[in-house]
């Protein structure tokens, strides 16, 4: 997948619109990002978009990839300001995505994970065609429905997952440091929207701009969907 030079200075030009260029104030940006960062206003730092711009083309050519390969891309993002745009990336694409809290060991203990995803399946399964009405008392079934509940909501996003993701997309890997670390530890791929309080070296394709802005992380994952979806195509 392959874009001009001038449809990267356009959208460059959109992500400026949008707030992408601020950063954290300079106290908290992290070693890493010095190269990042163009200086700071208002001792807020400036992040240098054309970098982010060059960043995001090589991570939508291996997003791209992962849509070619039918590989699996796991989206990740549980702050409150941009989970539901991440939900949304996720879901446009037919996505796995964890949209809140993360599940200790979702990659690292991926095998009990799937007992319990396999597990809200069969409830969900007997629940639709009455076993489990005509196998259990009325006391049984308030404690089944109560564990599906908590079964749903811990795994929303995750449900149809039957392996590890080959790769992830993780908004924020500073807030999303437990998931980072799984994925390192596995050595499964990042491509980190990541603000500039944020390691690089925690993504392998690291793409810095202003995390927390829902506009600006929207405009980045509706980039990196389609490019996955144009991969798919073939």
């Amino acid at each position: 997948m392959t874009t001009t030079k001038e449809g990267v200075t356009s959208f460059v030009g959109r992500l400026f619109a949008a707030g992408a260029h601020f950063g954290q104030v300079k106290s908290r940006r992290h070693p890493s990002m010095k190269g990042a960062v163009l200086g700071t206003k208002d001792k807020v730092e400036i992040i240098d978009l054309a970098k982010t711009g060059d960043a995001l083309e090589r991570a939508k050519a291996a997003l791209a990839a992962m849509g070619r390969e039918g590989k699996t891309v796991m989206f990740v993002g549980g702050k409150q300001e941009i989970a539901s745009a991440v939900r949304q990336a996720a879901e446009s694409i037919n996505a796995p995505f964890v949209a809140g809290r993360w599940l200790g060991g979702t990659l690292t203990n991926f095998t009990e994970i799937k007992k319990r995803i396999d597990r809200l399946a069969e409830l969900k399964d007997k629940r639709a065609s009455g076993t489990l009405a005509k196998q259990h008392t009325k006391l049984e079934l308030i404690s089944l429905e109560r564990e599906e509940k908590r079964l749903a909501e811990r795994l929303h996003g995750i449900e149809a997952l039957e392996k590890r993701p080959h790769m992830m997309v993780v908004v924020d890997t500073r807030h999303e440091h437990h998931a980072t670390k799984e994925a390192r530890d596995l050595g499964i791929p990042v491509v980190g929207v990541i603000g500039s309080d944020c390691n690089l070296a925690d993504s392998a394709f690291p793409i810095v701009a202003n995390d927390a802005s829902r506009q600006t992380v929207s405009l980045i994952l509706g980039e990196l969907t389609a490019a996955f979806a144009e991969g798919r195509k073939g």
